[in-house]
């Protein structure tokens, strides 16, 4: 097998798991079962590929398939072909390393199939497929039509820069647990041979590409954890301080509950998730940090303790913020979906009020982009809650978009939406950001 044959074969056996509806991380490990064993820099070479892959699926399908007269048997070789053509996109990539290497990672009866497809698509003599205008829009964005779609009325002009930004290469955020550590002595830990990250705001450092822990000076011990900036803004649109009672009600995997914690120690915390396993990561993640919290695995609408102070309700969503980590999700979601997502969101957001003592304070946090899933549930919420007061927010990335803040993905950022509900009565006058304080 040619050289880098293998971590192709595993790429397109991936992408075939994805397209049968598996997320990513889930594919790879069902495919790794199938394969030859290979390097840990071989599965990252694999795992890379098959995001190249997903950013443009639907361009490399639409080129694809007017060359095929039927599907190949086995069917993860039409993904191996995709990888092909990918690779074949890719500048640092030369084109006969990537007709060979994926030639020889196909089956040897389809070995003549696969090298006459990429070697004519080397020459540009591959067939157009026939699409009509939107399917050529969506295609060109490598986004599904319906999703394509709700951003184009979603975002209007602002359209090209969401596009690009969900498919540039994701940066590394970081966060610094300031009660251990300050910007300019971590950094002066961080080794010479390795790019030094830029600093953020008052915690955070970028690093223009993702890395691996082992890589972070002083991870283990507690100085640092994995945040990208947008996440970040959660814990500073709490006024937080000593013995308020507040509530992380979808917890997992634990960033923002660390960081509240790191905010303000002596918070009494409670952390839910529905999922034992997640919830076991959160804990791990506390104890790393050196924090504690209650953890309860359970269902937050089965949750009936009331009385908090503040309440960080990052809801479930279509997670089209964050398309540049997970190039998965744009082929995983439905159109469908978006309707199910809405209905949870409005149930959770009706729960959470119910638990908060008078004068609390609630913030709706969503890596969602689409409008249905923040603006419109938030909007919804406060027209059937009178007593309900969104505060006006202004945060380092992005824009007011009545009732809350959103951040298209692009740059340092990713896809982010937030808003902070408060209890007030009619002689309330309207705080600015950072003025509110959970009674």
């Amino acid at each position: 097998m040619a050289e880098g044959s293998g971590a192709r074969r595993l790429a397109a056996l991936a992408l075939a798991e994805v397209r049968a509806g598996r997320a990513l991380p889930e594919a790879l490990k069902c495919a790794r079962e199938q394969a030859v064993p290979l390097s840990a820099a071989d599965l990252a070479f694999a795992r890379r590929i098959a995001g190249q892959v997903l950013q443009q699926r639907s361009l490399l399908d639409a080129r694809v398939q007017p060359a095929l007269q039927r599907p190949p048997k086995p069917a993860w070789v039409r993904e191996l072909i995709l990888v092909g053509l990918a690779q074949l996109d890719d500048p640092d990539c030369p084109d006969h390393a990537a007709v060979a290497a994926t030639v020889g990672a196909a089956p040897a009866k389809l070995r003549g199939l696969v090298n006459a497809i990429l070697r004519k698509a080397g020459r540009g003599q591959l067939p157009a497929a026939a699409t009509n205008p939107v399917e050529d829009q969506a295609r060109d964005a490598g986004l599904p039509p319906w999703l394509y779609q709700r951003l184009a009325t979603d975002w209007g002009d602002q359209l090209p820069a969401v596009i690009a930004g969900s498919r540039a290469l994701p940066p590394w955020g970081l966060r610094l647990n300031l009660r251990r550590t300050r910007v300019a002595d971590y950094l002066a830990q961080w080794p010479q041979e390795q790019e030094a990250p830029r600093p953020l705001g008052t915690a955070g450092l970028v690093l223009p590409r993702p890395g691996e822990l082992s890589q972070l000076p002083g991870f283990e011990e507690g100085c640092v954890s994995v945040q990208n900036p947008s996440a970040q803004q959660a814990a500073t649109l709490f006024s937080l301080r000593p013995g308020m009672r507040v509530l992380d009600a979808c917890a997992a995997p634990g960033a923002k509950t660390a960081h509240l914690l790191e905010v303000e120690p002596e918070l009494v915390l409670t952390a839910l998730d529905r999922d034992p396993q997640r919830l076991a990561d959160v804990e791990r993640g506390l104890e790393r940090l050196g924090l504690s919290a209650r953890c309860v695995a359970t269902d937050f609408l089965q949750f009936d303790e009331a009385g908090w102070d503040a309440i960080l309700l990052d809801v479930p969503c279509s997670a089209t913020g964050i398309l540049r980590r997970h190039p998965d999700i744009r082929w995983l979601r439905r159109s469908a979906d978006i309707a199910s997502l809405v209905q949870q969101q409005a149930a959770l957001l009706e729960h959470a009020w119910r638990l908060l003592k008078p004068g609390g304070v609630v913030v709706y946090a969503s890596c969602s982009i689409l409008r249905a899933e923040t603006v419109d549930v938030v909007a919804a919420f406060l027209r059937a809650h009178p007593e309900a007061q969104a505060d006006t927010l202004e945060l380092p990335a992005g824009e007011w978009v009545a009732p809350g803040w959103r951040i298209p993905p692009g740059g340092d950022w990713d896809g982010f939406f937030y808003a902070r509900l408060r209890q007030c009565s009619d002689e309330d006058n309207p705080p600015t950001n950072g003025e509110v304080e959970a009674a």
